[in-house]
């Protein structure tokens, strides 16, 4: 800034007192000048693999300053006169302290952590950082956990008694003669695996029944071929050993959903449900909401609409109806919420499915996206209350997407429950860059459905199968007479999606303890041990389907051939998922893990990570790794009281 002063005579008597106002207005100028803040900008990266990394705090040394990286790793931050560094702090990653040169850009890499997981003191069933154990510790049994009860809780540490989960039962091995078919529907949430990268993230181990194999393995997309006839799902299989058990074969089902171009999509009627209530008041809830939404308001095309109902003591219609272009208005009516009061859930989503019906699109995309913590606590409030309430909604053709946010409250069961029961899918976001996956990158797949009700029967061939084991979809199972009948739900596969399942298998022959002995029964002969067949095949797999506004299923079906391929030769999709099973296997102390081990998954997932442009799967191996440090048993000290 330049000045410029224009000096003329003045009246006698006040050219001094105008000469002081001239100084005075001279100096606040320059003064002005100086304490102009300089702005500072960056790109902030993981310096083990190049991705970039959202949500990294950045602050100036010295006084309360601070920014946060958006979702491209991008930040932008003031500064005064005199500030010589800048702070980068990420959960997982070495706090990394940077001094400001002379330009304004400054990029950095930070390099991933696992030391604070080191330390480690284990309470009962669950575990604990060391150092943050400095009051008296008490074990309090609540089932079959224990939870910890601290004089001072660190807040990265979350009570586990106020989080809920369905409890898993795993399935167990079967015998093809007695129990030939295994059905279930199809499952494309992804939820378990970012909870459970939130518990590992944050130094504990996640509670068992958080650990839904399936979602974790799920969570991944795979390189598999879409259809090529019409069809909206195409289905691919491979047979491999089981890494786990080398006399064991792992049958891989995948599903391909067919990929439409966005400006092929059919318009959306969206009502976004947000949940207001005090409960999502900190950072990592509401703020986190505001933010993942307008991502999504950022992909919505003109012919796209939007309505906003928020719940807290009571439902609020917030923004009518709103075309997708007009995103200033929607993003406004975002930013404008703020958390307080109870949680009367039901009557929010009775408002909004009232509101998605009001607006209803023939033939189009009619969808609530509920984004909440799941903690009912006015009117309708329990899991059967919900699953009631969904049931009776779902028939107007409106389907229910759910978003988990939060942590040490979440309400996974009931959230998990009403995705499943509205024909929508189930995501945690934990992190923007989470929020990123499920609004951006995923888009499509999210909210776009191709086929609906999608559902899977396998056959066995006890003639070379002893005995088989689904891994994962123990929420899921389906009684082999519900795969005929179109009245009974599946799962829904968005556009582009993929979804895979594992079997694994005891070949014939093989000296197996699975599924076990059952003694003669006295009263009638034991059906089904007479084998007819002799055919070389493995297994026949049926697949149904509905197309998304039909009512009528459609089938294909494909054989295996009893040709198991050598581990080394299967495709990299196929070994990265069986470390992604054999993680869950770990973590949920399976008792059909067998030989699994953190070394052999760990060197499996590296070695079959691929093309892995957003980072995923070098996220997935730097998580394995982390965990397999929390669960050295000889490394920790145990407390009991």
């Amino acid at each position: 800034m330049e000045i410029y002063l224009l000096m003329h005579p003045w009246p006698k008597f006040n050219t001094m007192k105008t000469y002081f106002y001239v100084i005075v207005l001279t100096l606040s100028l320059v003064g002005f000048r100086n304490s102009t803040p300089r702005q500072i900008s960056g790109t902030v990266y993981d310096k083990a693999n190049g991705t970039l990394l959202a949500g990294v705090s950045v602050k100036v040394e010295g006084h309360n300053a601070r920014a946060q990286t958006d979702a491209n790793g991008h930040y932008s931050i003031a500064l005064a006169k005199g500030d010589k560094y800048l702070v980068f702090q990420f959960i997982g990653y070495e706090t990394q302290r940077m001094g400001i040169g002379k330009s304004d850009k400054l990029d950095v890499w930070l390099n991933p952590s696992v030391q604070a997981l080191e330390e480690i003191v284990v309470v009962g069933n669950g575990t604990q950082l060391k150092n943050v154990l400095i009051g008296r510790v008490a074990g309090v049994t609540t089932g079959t956990r224990h939870r910890i009860a601290y004089e001072s809780r660190p807040p990265m540490l979350y009570a586990m008694d106020s989080e809920s989960y369905k409890g898993i039962t795993e399935n167990r091995f079967f015998n093809p003669k007695s129990e030939p078919l295994s059905t279930f529907a199809i499952d494309v949430d992804a939820a378990s695996y970012s909870n459970v990268r939130r518990f590992i993230n944050n130094g504990q181990l996640p509670p068992t029944d958080a650990v839904r194999i399936e979602e974790m393995v799920n969570y991944f997309q795979y390189n598999l071929k879409g259809p090529s006839n019409g069809d909206p799902v195409a289905i691919h299989t491979e047979l491999s050993i089981a890494p786990w058990n080398p006399k064991h074969q792992l049958l891989r089902i995948g599903l391909k959903a067919k990929s439409v171009p966005t400006d092929q999509l059919p318009p959306s009627n969206l009502v976004f449900l947000l949940d207001v209530s005090g409960s999502m008041a900190s950072m990592n809830r509401l703020p986190l909401v505001k933010a993942s939404m307008k991502m999504l308001v950022d992909q919505l095309r003109d012919n796209d609409h939007v309505s906003i109902v928020t719940y807290a003591g009571t439902s609020e219609l917030k923004l009518e109806r709103t075309p997708g272009n007009q995103k200033t208005k929607i993003k406004d009516a975002i930013d404008g919420l703020v958390a307080s009061g109870s949680t009367a859930g039901g009557a929010g989503l009775k408002l909004a499915y009232r509101t998605a019906r009001e607006h209803f699109i023939k033939g189009g995309n009619n969808r609530i996206i509920l984004a909440s913590d799941g903690d009912f606590n006015v009117g309708p409030s329990s899991d059967g209350d919900m699953e009631h309430l969904i049931a009776k909604e779902r028939e107007s053709g409106v389907s229910l997407s759910v978003l988990g946010f939060g942590m040490g409250n979440l309400k996974d069961s009931k959230m998990e429950l009403m995705a499943n029961k509205g024909h929508g899918n189930y995501a945690y976001i934990d992190n923007i860059m989470e929020a990123r996956k499920a609004m951006v990158t995923e888009f499509g797949g999210t909210l776009f459905t191709v086929a609906k009700d999608v559902k899977i029967q396998v056959e066995f061939n006890p003639a070379k199968v002893q005995a088989y084991r689904l891994v994962g979809y123990e929420n899921r199972l389906l009684e082999k007479e519900d795969f005929n009948n179109d009245q009974k739900l599946g799962g829904d596969m968005g556009v582009g999606h993929t979804v895979t399942a594992l079997y694994e298998i005891v070949p014939v022959g093989v000296k197996s303890d699975y599924p076990g002995d059952v003694d003669p029964l006295k009263y009638q002969q034991t059906k089904g041990n007479t084998v007819v067949s002799n055919s070389s095949e493995v297994a026949n797999i049926k697949f149904r389907y509905k197309d998304p506004h039909g009512e009528k299923s459609r089938m294909q079906q494909v054989a295996i051939a009893d040709k198991p391929q050598d581990l080394s030769k299967t495709s990299e999709d196929f070994r990265f998922a069986s470390a992604v099973a054999e993680l869950g296997m770990l973590l949920r102390d399976s008792e059909y893990k067998q030989q699994s081990g953190y070394d052999e998954l760990i060197a499996r997932a590296k070695a079959a990570k691929g093309v892995d442009g957003e980072g995923y799967r070098a996220e997935f191996i730097r998580l394995a790794e982390s965990a397999k440090l929390l669960s050295k048993s000889n490394d920790l000290a145990v407390e009991t009281q």
